[in-house]
């Protein structure tokens, strides 16, 4: 039975057993030994497998699915095998969370194609844990040390973009955003900077539309609650100026106004966080790397994943002061 202590529990799932989440997750918890408890809920044949990294012995618990055929086993593939132990993993850690074994989820990548390959038709995490946890309400936010961005609209193709960006869905992002600011991060009186969705925020109609019948009534609408809120802005600006401290969060309208600059600025330090779930989900800003895995694994690198360990942990730190 473990020992109860102070330190926050971090559960990781390992994410698709034939990727670098195995060795990343082994590596990041060398380097963070001491700092947390952690909980791995994976695969004990497969970590066992990862180059010259062993469980740790201390701090560390294995929850092992055992769901893996090791005879058939190698790094670098994709099957529909490993997606459905991937979503394994993150059934096995939602059931911990529930039970109170674990303060929070660190999430390793999953390979979307394996997991739709295994039967089960979610985008990515956020979407599985929101279906899993009946959220409707849930906010993909990226980050690193330089800046902070809250997505509109996520894993949807760009011509189907400006439907989704309405009023409601504006609103309901950015109030979303503001709040997580105050109770997870801890910032006070949260600065928001809204970016348009066209070019120069449409240079007042020129260019587009959605500027000034959408994203202007959903500013006017929220400025008796947020009172540090700007926009809509050219999205270049809004971002240099959040990158400039003076805003503490950008929303963007798409994916890649978000992911660009986030990667450009440094993915290798990049963390993903779900606001609005019933507890605290980070996961590292990267995928799978099959490539990487199957060729030369022990080169790859948990900086990211080091980082949303640490959010995770910060976070619902924060958390529990408010309880």
């Amino acid at each position: 039975m473990r020992k109860s202590t102070n330190k926050i529990k971090v559960g990781i799932t390992m994410g698709d057993p034939s990727g670098i989440g195995p060795v990343i997750t082994l590596k990041a918890i060398d380097k963070l030994k001491g700092l947390f408890d952690f909980v791995i809920i994976g695969d004990k044949g497969v970590l066992n497998r990862a180059p010259n990294f062993k469980l740790p012995t201390s701090n560390c618990k294995l929850v092992d699915l055992k769901n893996i055929n090791y005879k058939s086993f190698s790094f670098g593939k994709v099957k529909p095998e490993y997606g459905k132990a991937s979503i394994q993993y993150l059934d096995k850690a939602v059931e911990l969370i529930k039970a109170g074994e674990i303060d929070c989820i660190v999430t390793c990548p999953i390979s979307k194609e394996a997991i739709n390959l295994a039967g089960f038709r979610y985008s990515g995490h956020t979407e599985y844990f929101s279906d899993r946890t009946s959220t409707k309400n849930f906010v993909m936010m990226l980050l690193n040390p330089e800046i902070k961005i809250s997505l509109v609209t996520r894993h949807i193709a760009l011509k189907k973009v400006p439907a989704f960006i309405t009023e409601e869905n504006i609103c309901s992002t950015v109030m979303l955003t503001f709040n997580s600011l105050r109770r997870l991060f801890s910032v006070g009186k949260p600065r928001i900077a809204v970016c348009g969705l066209n070019p120069h925020a449409s240079d007042n109609g020129l260019i587009g539309n959605e500027e000034n019948q959408v994203i202007i009534p959903a500013i006017k609408r929220l400025a008796p609650e947020i009172k540090h809120i700007a926009g809509p802005l050219s999205a270049d600006v809004a971002i240099a100026k959040t990158r400039q401290k003076e805003y503490d969060c950008a929303i963007a309208m798409y994916h890649d106004q978000a992911l660009i600059p986030l990667k450009v600025l440094g993915d290798s330090l990049g963390v993903n966080i779900t606001l609005g779930l019933p507890f605290i989900r980070t996961s590292p800003l990267h995928g799978v790397a099959f490539d990487l895995a199957k060729t030369a694994a022990n080169s790859a690198k948990p900086d990211s994943l080091i980082e949303a360990i640490k959010l995770a942990a910060r976070c619902a730190a924060n958390l529990k002061k408010r309880v």
